[in-house]
């Protein structure tokens, strides 16, 4: 049904989502059978089905199941094997994860078919933003997309992600010059640099005519902010001289660039040379690109430690955080573009796959000594091996409001049942649809001793420290962490970029005040680090400022290894001691917790 949108009709658009979201749960049960009638005859879903079809039968016998699960048929595909062993369809190609934000990167089968399912969600949000926002058929959207290189499995079998496959799908082709500032050539560029600056100076040449600013993520987002910041005068040389600059060699992006850039134009070099020169870059999006109604970008999740950076630099313009999917399936999106964006809840869309819901008690710590998936207590995993098909998972009909679900997927692709690692809260409906608040990646962040600190509880105790510095005129640019555990007791150690926002230039940090940062910090963790804290099992949390670029260094390291820059996450914590080493290079001062702890 919803497969017939077209892309430009917004009011069929908005048609076709009330029809999904009122008839959601017929519509779950459909996908559910249409899955199972295609694939129950698979050498996987046999082990549990022996061919039937029965829905029940399916919920009762067919195993919840983590990637590590499925790896060995993905592995037999590659080498050559049919697709058959996993899903009834041809495998077109593999999509790739990111690998940024749970470890390696993960290979998802998919179809010509369900390619054209998931670039619906593209067209299902247009609509949305098209009643929040007037005037965007006026003008473009200035993007800031990448793709990279892809590879082949030993079958012959395409392997990239799923943003470049988008990007370099024709549709996309078809449709770009028609909504982008940035020609197809600038985005298409493997070398990222050369695409980045193309794409930024283009936009810029078209300035106004920009009705909003576009990338995938927010992380994507502040890096070209940064990185207009170190090329901003060698930007507008160009727009003054009329001439590109040597070192972009890409024949694409030269050939693309010189049929905007055609003339000397020192009017233009001139006001954004005097924009760009005030000493505090705040409003600076605004002020480079008046006519920008919003700025599109996933800002949710580990994405939302850049909204207060967005913001500053955003000048008022407000953040939509569009959608939520990822390498798997698509999940929902936005249908309140303007809420705001520490709250944003995505409306699932029935069509796209079958999702069962697994209840996580917020409330009861999971803080287990051993751990079968990413930190998930074993008390939790023996409740759902005890549920039977009785208890357990639920599906979109018995959702809860308030309660707090791990989101589990059934896709047409050869995803069974498959944990994806995202625990939502539930806080609404739209029609029959549940609305979801991403609230963290289910997995440890930081392990030291028998504490471990999720990713939601670094990222709010993070946000209560640097709540203390931006009274001072500081910004928490971006961070990371590690557990350093080469000395005994090991310690959390936190990477922090600030900027001052009155001036480019940082001023002298307060160690008093940097340590206090430390504390609450810690103030914040949970009882169980309090607890090793005051028993001397865990030292105190140090706290390690870098110079500005370091984490722009550390998103290189991450790209040179294999992640997509359009898809790259900076991670909450890092385990690798490269990656450690990068972020250590950049080290400038260095500060520790006084706090001492005392529970009993």
């Amino acid at each position: 049904m919803a497969d017939q949108i077209e892309t430009n009709d917004y009011e069929n658009g908005w048609k076709v989502l009330e029809e999904l979201t009122e008839n959601g749960h017929r519509i779950q049960e459909q996908v559910l059978e249409e899955i199972l009638m295609r694939n129950a005859g698979t050498e996987y879903l046999s082990r549990f089905l022996h061919g039937q079809t029965d829905k029940q039968l399916f919920k009762n016998n067919v195993p919840i199941v983590t990637y590590e699960d499925i790896k060995p048929y993905i592995d037999r595909i590659a080498n050559g094997e049919t697709s058959n062993i996993l899903l009834a369809d041809p495998i077109s190609e593999f999509i790739q994860s990111s690998g940024t934000s749970g470890g390696q990167p993960k290979l998802i089968p998919m179809t010509a078919e369900n390619f054209e399912k998931k670039t619906l969600e593209l067209t299902l949000v247009d609509p949305i933003v098209k009643r929040y926002f007037d005037g965007l058929e006026k003008g473009k959207t200035m993007s800031l997309f990448f793709v990279k290189k892809g590879s082949e499995t030993p079958s012959g079998l395409t392997v990239r992600t799923l943003s470049s496959c988008y990007f370099m799908s024709d549709s996309f082709k078809k449709s770009a010059p028609k909504i982008c500032t940035s020609p197809i050539e600038t985005i298409l560029c493997l070398d990222h640099k050369q695409s980045m600056y193309c794409q930024l100076l283009t936009g810029l040449l078209r300035r106004d005519h920009v009705v909003s600013i576009s990338s995938i993520f927010g992380s994507v987002l502040a890096r070209s902010i940064k990185f207009l910041e170190d090329h901003w005068n060698e930007l507008c040389s160009n727009i003054r001289t009329g001439c590109l600059s040597d070192w972009i060699t890409d024949l694409g992006c030269r050939n693309a660039v010189s049929l905007i850039l055609t003339r000397p134009n020192p009017e233009l070099a001139d006001t954004i040379e005097h924009i760009c020169g005030n000493e505090s870059w705040e409003g600076i999006i605004k002020k480079l690109w008046p006519e920008a109604k919003y700025i599109n970008s996933v800002i949710t999740g580990t994405m939302s430690q850049y909204i207060s950076l967005l913001d500053f630099y955003g000048g008022g313009v407000p953040l939509v955080s569009p959608s939520y999917g990822s390498s798997e399936s698509t999940f929902g999106i936005n249908l309140t573009p303007l809420s705001n964006p520490y709250d944003v809840s995505y409306t699932f869309l029935p069509n796209m796959a079958y999702f069962e819901f697994l209840p996580v008690d917020k409330d009861r710590g999971e803080k287990a000594q051993e751990s079968d998936f990413d930190g998930v207590s074993s008390q939790w995993s023996s409740e759902i091996t005890n549920a039977n098909g009785n208890v357990g998972p639920v599906d979109f009909a018995n959702v809860k409001l308030g309660q707090y679900y791990e989101v589990v997927v059934t896709t047409f692709t050869g995803l069974y049942r498959y944990r994806v690692g995202d625990v939502l809260k539930l806080t609404g409906f739209h029609n029959n649809s549940p609305q979801f608040q991403f609230v963290e990646r289910r997995n440890t962040v930081l392990s030291i001793d028998m504490d471990k600190t999720s990713e939601a509880d670094l990222l709010k105790a993070i946000g209560n420290a640097k709540r203390h510095l931006e009274p001072l005129g500081f910004m928490l640019m971006t961070f990371s962490s590690y557990a350093e555990t080469s000395s005994i007791p090991g310690r959390y150690v936190l990477f922090w970029e600030l900027k001052f926002k009155e001036s480019t230039r940082c001023p002298k940090l307060d160690a008093k005040i940097m340590e206090q940062c430390c504390s609450i910090v810690e103030e914040s963790l949970d009882f169980t680090y309090k607890s090793l804290r005051e028993a001397n099992k865990i030292a105190a949390l140090e706290l390690r400022v870098v110079k500005h670029g370091t984490f722009d260094a550390l998103m290189d390291f991450y790209v040179s290894k294999g992640a997509s820059i359009n898809q790259y996450k900076t991670p909450c914590c890092i385990k690798s001691e490269e990656a450690v080493k990068v972020l250590n290079s950049g080290v400038v001062e260095k500060f520790f917790s006084s706090k001492t702890f005392f529970l009993s």
